[in-house]
């Protein structure tokens, strides 16, 4: 082998290894997420008993929903430290404010044992993980984006969204063994937690490989990193592009979630399948959406962005209800797996692309941030889905209302795609002149 030949092998080697040790906190984060979501029922039952189940429901899935909240404060804040400071003491951080979050969620006493303590403590975990949250998966991309090769940012940044799928089929997995193992009664009083302690443990792993990260070059060479007065002041300035990009996430937010952390609740509650099935059918959307993620991202390289988005977007209006609707009528494992890849490939092809443009749209100087906040802002309604799911069905009468529902989110990420991008080439006009 040639001295050059090796060296190429040895970068790409390299090159992944950085992938897999960025994307790993990414990991926990949406495996705390994906873990809450599946076993909402059962923590409804341990931190918000009722009389009503659907009451009981709604606090659980509510609070799901929390930490969703305090996501855009946690991108101002921590994204602001990260384009300071930058990228690696960033998502350093960002892991430890989510270790403390899962420890919450894994070891407080039910209602039965504290009382009203033990739902406010876990309502503090959900606040302190979606903190966190708000700048992961911001800190994560654009570190993607910044060490890609040329040609090739699309590809890359799309596996921010690839390890998010790993932890969809983990804590999938993880329920399907649990469900098999332990009875229903046990999974309700204690076993529904494992998969949160199984977390604490994955911890200690996380940090050694993220300690290992090296600063990003783009990062390094800047020689003025912006204060926080700088980064709020610049954000000020660029605020219709931050609204542009929430109105791209509110697309991916919505359609993810429907799709990974409703898909067991509804298959359980609504259509009135088994647990094992609901969690085998959450199993495949994770690998679909694993398989569909970088081949978009790098589809986008060849051909752009925008003819991705566009597409996607307007496949997604055309659809996401008439094939929610299919299913109710006759509700099977089969529909539910027919239509939920279906709904996976949708999501998939359009946030391969929508990701990388994100990073792509934002100034370099609060890239981190800017990033961040329009995730963050999308995030307070699409990561609200499980609950407004359950309360458009339960309102409406019509079984089929989350399908409506993503339709509404398509809309939403076709006009801000159109809009964003408009706005992007009068601005590029405008420099030019």
């Amino acid at each position: 082998m040639s001295t050059a030949a090796h060296a190429t092998d040895t970068t790409r080697e390299s090159k992944i290894r950085t992938v897999f040790r960025v994307t790993s906190g990414n990991f926990l984060e949406m495996y705390d997420f994906m873990v809450y979501g599946y076993f909402a029922s059962a923590i409804a039952k341990t931190f918000f008993p009722s009389d009503n189940a659907f009451a009981s429901l709604m606090l659980s899935l509510s609070v799901f929903g929390a930490g969703f909240l305090v996501r855009p404060i946690g991108a101002i804040v921590l994204g602001a430290y990260i384009d300071h400071h930058g990228r690696r003491k960033g998502l350093i951080l960002t892991l430890g404010l989510m270790a403390l979050g899962t420890l919450a969620v894994a070891v407080v006493p039910g209602y039965a044992t504290i009382g009203l303590v033990a739902p406010l403590l876990i309502l503090c975990g959900r606040l302190l993980q979606g903190f966190s949250a708000g700048v992961e998966l911001g800190g994560v991309s654009v570190y993607l984006s910044e060490i890609a090769t040329k040609g090739n940012k699309g590809f890359y940044v799309s596996w921010q969204s690839g390890s998010q799928q790993v932890a969809v089929v983990f804590a999938a997995l993880l329920g399907v063994v649990l469900h098999r193992l332990l009875p229903v009664e046990v999974m309700t009083a204690w076993g529904w937690r494992v998969p949160f302690i199984i977390g604490c443990l994955i911890v200690p792993f996380l940090f050694l490989i993220r300690r290992s990260l090296q600063e990003t070059e783009e990062f390094a060479k800047k020689k003025h990193r912006p204060s926080m007065g700088e980064i709020m002041a610049s954000m000020a300035e660029n605020w219709g592009i931050v609204l542009g990009g929430m109105g791209m996430v509110i697309m991916t937010t919505v359609s993810f979630y429907m799709i990974t952390a409703y898909t067991p609740t509804f298959g359980r509650e609504v259509l009135k399948l088994s647990d094992i099935d609901t969690l085998v059918v959450t199993v495949c959307v994770g690998l679909s959406n694993l398989v569909w993620l970088p081949v978009s991202g790098a589809v986008s390289d060849r051909i752009g962005r925008r003819p991705v988005l566009l597409t996607f977007t307007i496949l997604t209006i055309l659809t996401a209800y008439p094939s929610v609707q299919w299913l109710v009528a006759d509700p099977s494992f089969g529909r539910l797996l027919m239509v939920l890849l279906w709904l996976s490939f949708l999501y998939g092809s359009y946030n391969g692309a929508m990701v990388v443009a994100l990073t792509e749209v934002m100034p370099a100087d609060v890239r981190t941030a800017g990033f961040s906040l329009a995730y963050s802002l999308a995030t307070t309604i699409g990561g609200f889905t499980p609950a407004i799911s359950t309360y458009l069905i339960h309102a409406s009468g019509n079984k089929a209302a989350p399908g409506a529902w993503m339709g509404v989110a398509g809309i939403c990420g076709l006009i801000a795609t159109l809009w964003l991008y408009r706005t992007a080439e009068a601005r590029n006009q405008y420099k030019a002149a």
